[in-house]
């Protein structure tokens, strides 16, 4: 009988770790929706068009490397016994890992596009 109360345990510690996933995508996409307005309306009030995309763009990968460098120092100051928070931890490398893999899908659809013209006839 405890065999089985045991698996439920786990099934529920695997829940909230999706839970928990789900809701650090979610609010990347938020913060990614709050950064993406300001930042093209104030590239787009002093460069045009092709500064609006170029900024968006830079600020993105600028916010992906923050969240790694965030979770490298995080995973050090654990490492050095600083952090007890395992789960601070976990969390903040899982947040950098979405935001990165989040990235190349982005970086690979560009390249599918850039490829795609390319290839089109004149």
């Amino acid at each position: 009988m405890s065999g089985i109360g045991g698996i439920g345990g786990r099934a529920s510690g695997i829940q909230d770790i999706m839970a928990l996933r789900q809701q650090i995508v979610e609010r990347s996409q938020l913060l990614q929706q709050v950064k993406s307005p300001d930042a093209a309306q104030a590239a787009s009030g002093t460069q045009g068009p092709a500064g609006s995309f170029t900024d968006t763009l830079k600020g993105a990968l600028e916010s992906v490397n923050a969240s790694q460098q965030k979770a490298s120092a995080i995973s050090e100051a654990y490492e050095k016994g600083e952090v007890v928070d395992v789960a601070k931890v976990m969390l903040a490398r899982q947040e950098a890992g979405v935001a990165f893999e989040a990235t190349l899908q982005v970086r690979n659809k560009l390249l599918n596009a850039y490829q795609d013209i390319m290839r089109m006839g004149v």
